[in-house]
């Protein structure tokens, strides 16, 4: 975690594999964690880039789902910093 930000790689996952991963950071998260970043890939469809984006966008812990410029990177926003 590099300030503030935990970074997680699940491409080359299956779907299931991919959600334990994810709920397993947002568990591992502190105060101090405001982005967590997926990396997803999408050179091997989007199935998981698609799960992530639907399943976690009404997450109680995330307040938004954020998508990034590079296509195969989501970042769940759990906090903006004041």
């Amino acid at each position: 975690m590099n300030s503030g930000i935990m970074e997680i790689d699940v491409h080359g996952m299956n779907q299931f594999q991919a959600k334990t991963t994810i709920n397993a950071a947002l568990k591992k998260a502190t105060r101090g964690t405001y982005i967590i970043r997926i990396i997803h890939g999408y050179h091997n469809g989007t199935v998981l880039r698609d799960m992530i984006r639907r399943e976690y966008r009404s997450h109680p812990k995330i307040m938004r789902v954020e998508l990034s410029m590079n296509s195969g990177i989501t970042e769940l926003i759990l906090r903006t910093l004041i």
